[in-house]
């Protein structure tokens, strides 16, 4: 089952001019906690302000997310924030957000959740990373779920004792291999219980090298369907389904 959306992992943290700005697959958080309007304000690079938006899905995850003054350095191993539209070279920023990415399989726990808050207010179980525009922000880390791979089924293979009875060429597909099926056996020392031999291996019998074979005793389809009244309805209506070539 695939895990709830608050479970799964950010992949980006980015800011949006506005709402529509984002793009597809982005989510935008519009409103606080407390169910404010969540627009950041001037100085994050777009004029009417900005909205903190962020992606989920697919790798790399989000293990941690800053917010540095514009004067502090970009801190080592960390990303900055995706910005929707580009803005303008050179217009002024008051505070910048980075984001550090790594690989599923070596992040252990990632941040699954980005909230804002007023300034005054604190979220149980959320980590405050610092305040951007009017507000505090918090995220929220867990886990990282790596979904087990599925088992790759063993090839089957097959022996060279039934690579003999196939009605195929050793080489061909085996696939495509139509294996011998018992018709009703005759066994006299058992059930009585007819069969008959395919033509590949008449010659076995009729050379004696096989003395199993020999012992049998081998009726011809019209012996069988006068003595047992079969009439092999089932069998020719099977080989009358069967692709040319097969047979």
């Amino acid at each position: 089952a695939a895990m709830a959306a608050e479970e799964t992992p950010l992949t980006g943290v980015g800011l949006a001019a506005a709402p529509e700005a984002a793009p597809a697959g982005w989510t935008v958080i519009t409103v606080t906690v407390e169910g404010a309007a969540a627009n950041l304000g001037k100085g994050f690079g777009h004029k009417g302000g900005g909205y903190l938006c962020v992606s989920r899905g697919g790798a790399p995850v989000v293990t941690d997310v800053q917010v540095l003054s514009d004067r502090s350095p970009q801190p080592a191993g960390y990303t900055r924030a995706s910005e929707f539209p580009e803005p303008r070279h050179g217009l002024s920023r008051k505070k910048r957000v980075y984001v550090k990415l790594v690989p599923p399989e070596a992040a252990g726990t990632a941040v699954l959740a980005l909230q804002l808050s007023s300034k005054s207010r604190a979220l149980p179980q959320h980590l405050k990373i610092g305040e951007i525009g009017n507000f505090a922000l918090w995220c929220k880390k867990g886990p990282v779920l790596l979904t087990s791979p599925q088992p790759v089924p063993r090839p089957r293979t097959i022996s060279a004792g039934l690579k003999q009875l196939s009605l195929q060429a050793p080489d061909s597909d085996p696939s495509s291999w139509l294996f011998l099926n018992p018709l009703p056996l005759l066994f006299p020392a058992m059930d009585g219980v007819p069969f008959i031999l395919h033509p590949r291996f008449e010659s076995k019998l009729s050379s004696g090298s096989n003395a199993t074979l020999a012992s049998l005793n081998v009726k011809s389809l019209a012996d069988i369907e006068e003595e047992y009244n079969y009439a092999f309805v089932v069998e020719r209506t099977a080989a009358a389904r069967l692709p040319p070539g097969v047979c």
